[in-house]
C-alpha cells in the first residue's frame, strides 16, 4: 500500500518543479515508509511513497512503458491471474509486483481495464501519446483518491495533505463544506473532500482529464437482477465468494494477521484465514483485537451488546490463533488526537478514531497487513435501522432519524447560508434516486433495496475512509474481504427474507459460516466499535471546551452559536454528537476538534 500524488498542467514546464512534487509526495510519508520517487515530464509530474507488501525487491514507482506513466496505491488480489492473461497476449514483465500488472492491463485494454481488476486501488496514469491523465478508483472506494481542477490543469493525491502542499491550493471551508461537516459527518456526499474545491474520485469511477475537458465515468455499479437461488445454494454462494476472497487477500510478501473484535464478521474472517494458511502449510493466524479499562462493567445500549473480550476469547480458542489483546488506557487516548487529526486532515471521531489509532500502532509492530471484518453490516444488514420500522420508514437517512446533528449549534446568520435541513433533504432524494431499481418490486422489498443503496453509499464511505486513514498514519495495510465486489453484487439481489431468515439480522451470513465458529460468536447480536467509559477523557474535553468559551477568538464560534454551547454545558446536556451511536463525549469531541483543525490547517471561511 502506499501514497500517490501528481500534478498536471498545461501552462507550466514542470520539469523543473521536481521540490514542489516532492514536497507533495512527502506528507504521504506514512502510508509509504519504505521508499519514494518521482517522475517529472513537461506537463504531468508524480510522486510516490511506498509500502512494500508484494515484490520487495521490486515493484519501484512510479512504473513507466512506452509513454505510459503510473503512480499506484492498491493491491490486485487477481495480478496472478491477469499476468497470466497479459502474458498470452505478448506482454513482457520484469517484476513480480501488481503494480506492473496495472500498467500492462492499461497498455493493453485502455479505459476497461479497471473492470478487470479485483482488488483495492486508487491511481493516477498518464498517457503521453494522447496527452492525457486517468485518475482510477476500486469499486467500493476503500482506497482514497482527491483532486482539484484548477485555472490550467489538475492537482491530485492519495489524501488532501498531499493536495494541501502545493502552493497553488488554499484550504477554505465554504457552505456546503459546512453542510457536510455538522449536517452530514455520517453520511458524506459522494466525491466531496469537504476543503472548497476539492474532490474525490467516487468509487467505481475514473476521472479522464485532457487539454480540453474533464469528465468522470463509472466503470462499475450495482445492477439489480431477479435473485433465482434458493436458500441453500446462497449460503453455499456466500460462503464459496467470502472463502475466495479471503484466501486471495492472503497474498503478502510481510507479516499479515486479522483483527477480530468476538462478532460473526470479523470472526468469520479470522476462521476462513486460518483454514486457508493451514491448507497452505502455513503458521497459525495472529489476530488483534482493543479494550479498555472498566469495559467490562459498561451498561450495553443499542449499539454495544456487552464486552468484546469472552467472545474474543471463545472465537481466538475456537479457531487456535496467536491472539494479542491491545488495552489503551486513558491518558494514551488524550495523546493520540492530535495525530489522528493530522492523519484524518479532518475533525473525525474523537476518542474512537485515537483508539483505533493506538491498535493499529501495536499491530504495526508485528505485522504489515491486516484483514478486517468492516463491510458485512452494510453487506448483509446487520445495523439496528435496517430492523427498525420507524428508522425505515423514515424520510431520511435511516441512521439520521430522530438524531440532532451539531448543525444544530450553528450561528443563525451560518444556518441561513448552510440551510442544513434542505441539504441533507436535498441529499437524501439524489441518493434514493440512484437505487437500481427492479421492475416489479413491491414497495416493501423496493424500500429495503434503497436501504442497502443508503448503506453502501453513504454511510459506508465514511466507515472505509476513517479506517485506511487511520491505518496508512502509521504503515499499516487494512483489506476489507466483505468489500470484494463479487460478494457485494451477489448480495445485493439476495432477497431480504433470505439475508434476514426469521427476522434474525445478518442471519445469511451467521449461517453460511457456522461450522467455524462457536455457537455464541455465531450468534453474537452486532455489537459495534467500543467506546471508552472513561471519565477522565470527558473532563478533559469538557475543560477544553470551557477553555474555548473564554477564549475571544475561538475559530470554532465563527461558525457555532457560543451561546447555545455555554448553556449546554451548564445545564450539564450532552452536545449533538456526529455519531450515531450513543456517546456522551461525541458533541464535544467535535467541538473541540473543529477547532483545532480550523487553527491547525488555517481554514479560511468563504
Amino acid at each position: 500500500m502506499c501514497g500517490v500524488t501528481g500534478w498536471l498542467d498545461w501552462e507550466t514546464d514542470l520539469r523543473t518543479r521536481g521540490p514542489v512534487v516532492e514536497a507533495m509526495a512527502e506528507t504521504l510519508a506514512c502510508r509509504g515508509p519504505d521508499a519514494s520517487g518521482t517522475w517529472l515530464s513537461r506537463h504531468a509530474a508524480f510522486g510516490h511513497r511506498r509500502l512494500s507488501v508484494i515484490d520487495l525487491e521490486g515493484g519501484a514507482q512510479p512504473l513507466q512503458a512506452r509513454e505510459t506513466v503510473l503512480t499506484y496505491n492498491g493491491e490486485l488480489y487477481n495480478h496472478v491471474d491477469l499476468r497470466r492473461e497479459l502474458t498470452g497476449l505478448g506482454h513482457t514483465f520484469r517484476t513480480r509486483s501488481d503494480t506492473e500488472v496495472v500498467l500492462r492491463a492499461h497498455l493493453e485494454w485502455g479505459a476497461d481495464a479497471p473492470r478487470r481488476f479485483n482488488g483495492i486501488f486508487a491511481y493516477a496514469l498518464w498517457d503521453g501519446t494522447a496527452q492525457e491523465l486517468l485518475l482510477v478508483r476500486d469499486h467500493l472506494g476503500i482506497k482514497p483518491l482527491y483532486w482539484h481542477a484548477h485555472a490550467t490543469g489538475v492537482l491530485f493525491g492519495s489524501e488532501p495533505k498531499a493536495v494541501l502542499a502545493h502552493p497553488a491550493f488554499r484550504a477554505e471551508l465554504d457552505a456546503e463544506g459546512v453542510a457536510e461537516l455538522f449536517a452530514l459527518p455520517a453520511a458524506p456526499t459522494a466525491g466531496h473532500g469537504l476543503f472548497r474545491g476539492l474532490r474525490e474520485v467516487r468509487p467505481g469511477h475514473l476521472v479522464r482529464v485532457r487539454r480540453s475537458v474533464t469528465r468522470e465515468s463509472r466503470y462499475w455499479e450495482l445492477v439489480s437482477r431477479p435473485h433465482t437461488d434458493d436458500a441453500e445454494t446462497t449460503r453455499r454462494t456466500v460462503r464459496e465468494l467470502l472463502g475466495d476472497a479471503v484466501e486471495r487477500q492472503l497474498m503478502s510478501d510481510v507479516p499479515l494477521c486479522t483483527l477480530l473484535s468476538g462478532g460473526v464478521d470479523s470472526s468469520a474472517i479470522t476462521a476462513l484465514a486460518a483454514r486457508a494458511r493451514e491448507r497452505a502449510g502455513q503458521s497459525k493466524v495472529s489476530s488483534f483485537s482493543v479494550d479498555f479499562p472498566g469495559s467490562a462493567d459498561r451498561a450495553p445500549d443499542a449499539w454495544r451488546t456487552g464486552a468484546d473480550a469472552p467472545f474474543v476469547q471463545a472465537a481466538a480458542e475456537h479457531i487456535g490463533t496467536l491472539h494479542t489483546s491491545v488495552v489503551i488506557p486513558d491518558d494514551d487516548l488524550l495523546q493520540a488526537r492530535q495525530a489522528v487529526l493530522r492523519a484524518r486532515d479532518r475533525p473525525g471521531w474523537g476518542e474512537m478514531d485515537a483508539s483505533l489509532h493506538l491498535l493499529f500502532g501495536e499491530v504495526r509492530r508485528r505485522s504489515t497487513v491486516a484483514l478486517s471484518g468492516e463491510a458485512a453490516d452494510e453487506v448483509f444488514g446487520g445495523y439496528p435501522y435496517f430492523h427498525d420500522p420507524a428508522a425505515r420508514a423514515a424520510d431520511t437517512f435511516p441512521w439520521l432519524h430522530g438524531r440532532t446533528t451539531p448543525a444544530a449549534l450553528l450561528r443563525p446568520e451560518v444556518r441561513a447560508e448552510v440551510r442544513p435541513e434542505e441539504y441533507t433533504a436535498e441529499q437524501y432524494r439524489a441518493s434514493l434516486a440512484g437505487t437500481p431499481a427492479l421492475p416489479g418490486e413491491s414497495g416493501a422489498d423496493r424500500r429495503v433495496r434503497e436501504l442497502f443503496h443508503l448503506a453502501l453509499t453513504r454511510w459506508l464511505p465514511p466507515l472505509l475512509e476513517r479506517v485506511d486513514r487511520v491505518s496508512m498514519s502509521v504503515g499499516l495495510e487494512v483489506r476489507v474481504p466483505f468489500c470484494d465486489h463479487r460478494l457485494v453484487e451477489y448480495a445485493w439481489n439476495v432477497p431480504w427474507a433470505l439475508k434476514a431468515p426469521d427476522g434474525r439480522p445478518k442471519g445469511l451470513l451467521r449461517d453460511a459460516v457456522r461450522d467455524l465458529l462457536p455457537a455464541e460468536v455465531a450468534d453474537r447480536p452486532k455489537s459495534g466499535y467500543p467506546s471508552t467509559p472513561a471519565v477522565r477523557y470527558t473532563q478533559v474535553l469538557t475543560d477544553r471546551a470551557h477553555d474555548l468559551l473564554a477564549d475571544p477568538a475561538a475559530p470554532v464560534f465563527d461558525l457555532v452559536d457560543r451561546g447555545l454551547v455555554r448553556r449546554a454545558l451548564a445545564e450539564g446536556r450532552t452536545l449533538p454528537s456526529p455519531r450515531t451511536a450513543p456517546n456522551p463525549v461525541g458533541g464535544l469531541d467535535h467541538l473541540v476538534q473543529v477547532d483545532e483543525w480550523l487553527r491547525a490547517y488555517r481554514v479560511g471561511l468563504r
